[in-house]
């Protein structure tokens, strides 16, 4: 489960955004905060894994609060959620570390997008210690190409099918559903439902199998599209 801090000046955008979060799978709303020195405070006793941080803050700008995490040493990532569109602001946010930038107004697709693609990047991360190059080329581009994916229907969270496309990425084989379901721990009418949305998106590469009765198996290999 991630932690987040939501920060942002205005009360009533802070509410919207924190029900935003609690939607997502796999996130929780750990505090809200509505200046900087409040969200420090937070992060100064509370374990927080991903901050949305609003730039106009009333006691200092949402750069400068990053930049002091920064420089104190706290673990914690952060995706700006702001109004500012000037390019010197992003460039910035893009130089302390931000991890994306989501211009407001959006709607609750647009931030489930954003944080579905930290987990797939905090999923890639955790528990790593090394990294081929192809390795680390994917964990860069995980970010960027979780952008133009389509979000998942409801129901559905993004640990769940990076978890699937673990399975298929290591297969030596293209897998049946039966067997994605016993190597991912899932049952598996959850693991079809799963292929069948990664195989509409290009994500997969579909087989038949045929046998001598009966109807053809479906075999799935990742694609990495």
């Amino acid at each position: 489960m991630f932690e987040v801090l939501v920060v942002d000046d205005d009360f009533r955008v802070a509410e919207v955004n924190a029900a935003y979060v609690e939607r997502v799978p796999g996130f929780r709303v750990r505090a809200t905060a509505h200046n900087a020195a409040q969200a420090m405070a937070v992060l100064e006793r509370e374990h927080v894994d991903l901050m949305l941080l609003d730039h106009s803050l009333p006691d200092e700008t949402g750069l400068s609060l990053m930049g002091r995490v920064r420089q104190s040493g706290h673990p914690t990532d952060v995706i700006m959620v702001t109004a500012a569109r000037d390019i010197a602001t992003v460039r910035t946010a893009i130089r302390y570390g931000a991890l994306q930038y989501l211009v407001k107004p959006f709607s609750f697709p647009g931030l489930r997008a954003k944080l579905e693609a930290y987990a797939r990047l905090r999923l890639a991360l955790d528990g790593t210690e090394e990294a081929e190059q192809e390795q680390v080329d994917r964990i860069f581009s995980t970010l960027r190409t979780a952008a133009a994916a389509p979000p998942l229907p409801k129901g559905q969270s993004a640990p769940t099918a990076e978890l699937i496309r673990r399975v298929l990425r290591d297969a030596a084989h293209p897998l049946s559903a039966h067997e994605v379901a016993a190597r991912a721990g899932l049952s598996r009418s959850t693991a079809q439902r799963y292929l069948k949305r990664l195989e509409t998106s290009g994500r997969l590469s579909l087989t038949l199998r045929y046998g001598s009765t009966g109807r053809p198996e479906h075999r799935y290999t990742w694609s990495g599209r």
